[in-house]
This record gives C-alpha cells, sequence and structure tokens, in this order.
C-alpha cells in the first residue's frame, strides 16, 4: 500500500505546489526578461516539445529516433507554405502543419516500427534525410536552400511578449496532454514494450500498433513546434530539418535525464540558455557543449533529474529505515521493562 501511494505521488517536481510555482514564473518572465532573453525563452519551450516528442519514442518506447527534425520542419513549412502561397488563416494553417507531420509520421512510422535498436535509428536517419533533400532540392515548390521569408503571425500576435504567451499556453497544454498519455494505459503498455516487447507481445498485445500510434503522436508534437516557431522567426529553412537538428533533442534528453518525463525540458532549457550565453564570448560552444555531455555522461548517467530522483529516494530510504530501527529500539525497550 505504501509503495502504491509513492507511486501515485509521481517524482518530487510533479508535486503541485513546484508546478504552480514554475507556472507563476513563466508567466511572470516578461515582467524580468529583455527582448533577447524573451527569444530565448521562446526557442527553449518550443526546442522543449521537440523534446518530449522524441522522448516519447526514446525515454518511455525505448527506441532512439534521429528522424524528430524532419517532422519540426514538415510542420514548420507546411504553416509557412500556406501562409505565405495560399494566404491560408494562420490557424488553421497550424492545424494543417500538425496534420502534414502526422500524415508523414504515419507513412515513415508504418515502416520503422517493424524494426528495432540500431536499425530503428538508422531508417529514422534515413527518412529525416530524404524529406531534407526533397525541400532543399525542390526549390520552385519550397525555396530550397533559400527557405520562405515573410511569415508573419496575426497582428495581434507580432510583439515578442503576445507570441510569448501564445507559445507557453500551446506548450502546457501540449505538455499536460502528452503526460496524460504516458500515464494512461496507453502509456504503460508503450513502456511495458520498452522493458520487455517478446512478454508485451506474448500477453496478446500488437505491438506494432502501439509502436505506430506513438510514432504518429510523437510526429505530431514535433510537427506542432515547427508549425508555432516558424511565425515567430519569420522564416523556415531546410537546415530546420538536418539529422544535426534532430541530434538537440537527444542531447536534451541525455542532460536532463531520459526516464522522467520533464527530465528532456531541463536539458533543452541548460542547452538553449547555454547556448546563447557562450555564444556571448565564442563561436566554438560546440566544444563546450560537448565536453558538458561527457561529463553528464561520465558523471550523471541517468541525467540531472534522474540524479536528483536518484538522491532524493535513497534519502527517503534512509529515513525510513531509521524510523524502523527507532521503532524496533522503543519496542525492545517497552519489552525489557515489561
Amino acid at each position: 500500500m505504501e509503495s502504491r501511494d509513492v507511486l501515485d505521488r509521481g517524482p518530487w517536481y510533479e508535486n503541485k505546489w513546484w508546478l504552480i510555482v514554475l507556472i507563476v514564473a513563466f508567466f511572470a518572465a516578461p515582467l524580468v526578461f529583455g527582448e533577447f532573453y524573451l527569444t530565448v525563452l521562446c526557442e527553449a519551450l518550443v526546442m522543449s516539445m521537440l523534446a518530449l516528442s522524441f522522448n516519447l519514442l526514446f525515454g518511455f518506447m525505448g527506441q532512439l529516433s534521429f528522424g524528430q527534425a524532419a517532422f519540426f520542419g514538415l510542420g514548420g513549412y507546411g504553416v509557412a507554405m500556406l501562409m505565405t502561397k495560399t494566404h491560408v488563416n494562420f490557424w488553421l494553417s497550424i492545424v494543417a502543419g500538425v496534420l502534414v507531420a502526422a500524415v508523414v509520421g504515419l507513412i515513415v512510422g508504418f515502416f520503422c516500427v517493424r524494426l528495432r535498436g540500431i536499425y530503428f535509428a538508422i531508417l529514422t536517419l534515413a527518412f529525416g534525410q530524404l524529406v531534407f533533400f526533397i525541400i532543399f532540392k525542390w526549390h520552385n515548390f519550397t525555396g530550397g536552400d533559400d527557405g520562405i521569408q515573410g511569415v508573419f503571425p496575426p497582428s495581434y500576435l507580432k510583439s515578442p511578449v503576445s507570441y510569448y504567451y501564445f507559445i507557453l499556453l500551446v506548450f502546457l497544454g501540449s505538455t499536460y496532454v502528452l503526460r496524460r498519455i504516458v500515464r494512461s494505459p496507453f502509456g504503460q503498455i508503450v513502456k511495458g514494450m520498452r522493458e520487455n516487447t517478446i512478454r508485451t507481445e506474448f500477453l496478446g498485445i500488437h505491438i506494432a500498433k502501439y509502436q505506430l500510434i506513438a510514432f504518429v503522436i510523437a510526429a505530431a508534437l514535433a510537427g506542432l513546434a515547427g508549425a508555432i516557431w516558424v511565425p515567430f522567426y519569420r522564416s523556415v529553412a531546410p537546415s530546420y530539418l538536418t539529422w544535426i537538428k534532430s541530434g538537440e533533442p537527444v542531447m536534451a534528453a541525455i542532460l536532463g535525464g531520459p526516464s522522467l518525463f520533464l527530465g528532456p525540458v531541463l536539458g533543452m532549457f541548460i542547452m538553449t540558455f547555454f547556448h546563447a550565453w557562450v555564444l556571448g564570448f565564442t563561436v566554438y560552444w560546440p566544444v563546450v557543449m560537448g565536453a558538458l555531455i561527457l561529463a553528464i555522461i561520465f558523471f550523471l548517467p541517468g541525467g540531472i533529474l534522474g540524479f536528483l530522483q536518484e538522491k532524493l529516494k535513497e534519502r527517503e530510504t534512509r529515513k525510513q529505515r531509521g524510523d524502523r530501527d527507532e521503532f524496533a529500539e522503543d519496542a525492545g525497550d517497552i519489552k525489557s521493562i515489561r
């Protein structure tokens, strides 16, 4: 009964008071940050959505994907082309961008979920590079290496502060929905496949079906991130779809901890703000970031949140053991008195 209560509480950082403080801090951020750091914060929120989409596949399903940037870029290109070429409404363009990413994710996932391990990772990388090559070469339709410029949001979202609040609301909503999915019976089946695919299959569960659904959800979330980022950045380019971009959520998961839901979010915030700070005095920020990643891998293999969670568990275990020893000692004293 005690272990069930601990499980229901979830990780310490998901305590409602922690979350309330964080949400209030996010809403108060424009009062503290200038335009530059508000832009960095917007980027961190959007890229955190991409990191969460990746971690649904890696941290919870156990499959490493190097193609999430393709869906991120497809969502962005869908919005950009609809708004600049056909002048479709901003909101409808975002919905269309998410649908494009989800449909392509359905097609790609149909082939990818049949494989495991390194083969899954290589196939997602190959599909991602294929999508990148098509967009890069199809100059008449996508703008080629020039990309698409002049993607402006509606007038009421043109200021950095108003668009920041829009990004924040989308981030909070999508994070809440994804958390509900992860904690649902569907999410438990996905995690069961990660732990033991053969045993899960013996239970009569269609492995490929559940993995395909998870793949489409991850693609749609990545597409949503790209769809809301492009109007803020006012443009989209093929660099959004490269394998290097797909490596960012991988590093974020390693930094924060892939085994915990908000681990990649913490990792992405560290990466984004660290990037903005390091670029102030050197252009060789990948060297510094690489050294940080190596340090995390060697000294904190579970990521930063994973390390903190482990220490808190050890502390709680020691406290419970101490309480049991104290109770046993008191019981022995009472018995000796009798």
